[in-house]
């Protein structure tokens, strides 16, 4: 799917052309680690970093039913994931805005299992077993998809401020 793509001039250099999906994507696909954005029950906000994979258009991850995060989910599923590089003037930084929604189909979760073996040269291994990921150390993961609604990019060798809009 091909979102709709326009840089946000309000933050982006004058001679700066919108970064293309496609580059975003890879970042996205590529990316070694995430920061999750959560909302408590009472309002407060919680960040965690986590790993995610990308598969079939859109971002999943996993997580103990008992971490903030799942507990958070389960009274407002709307996330945030944030990747990039903290450098001041290199790398592609994306922001993913969506609803994430339990996966617990046995087939979708073991092609993810695989991208998760595939990714991290095996060191990250799921097993699937009752609509959740088991681990070695024997507990569960619970999977979460988030299908981008938004996805904001900001390319800081280029100066490009890009949003790109699902339709």
């Amino acid at each position: 799917m091909e979102p709709i793509t326009e840089l946000d001039t309000r933050f982006s250099g004058p001679d700066a052309d919108p970064t293309i999906w496609e580059e975003v994507r890879q970042a996205i696909s590529g990316a070694q680690l995430f920061w999750v954005s959560t909302v408590r029950a009472d309002g407060r906000p919680h960040v965690t970093p986590l790993v995610a994979v990308w598969l079939d258009d859109a971002l999943h991850f996993c997580t103990g039913a008992d971490e903030q995060k799942a507990v958070n989910l389960e009274t407002n599923p709307e996330v945030v994931l944030t990747t990039g590089c903290n450098d001041w003037q290199t790398g592609l930084d994306v922001v993913v805005e969506g609803t994430a929604v339990r996966v617990s189909d046995e087939r979708l979760l073991n092609r993810l299992a695989a991208g998760w073996a595939e990714k991290w040269d095996g060191f990250w291994r799921y097993e699937v077993k009752d609509g959740s990921f088991w681990h070695d150390e024997g507990g569960a993961a619970i999977v979460f998809r988030v299908k981008p609604r938004k996805v904001l990019s900001f390319n800081k060798e280029t100066g490009a401020a890009s949003r790109h809009r699902m339709g």
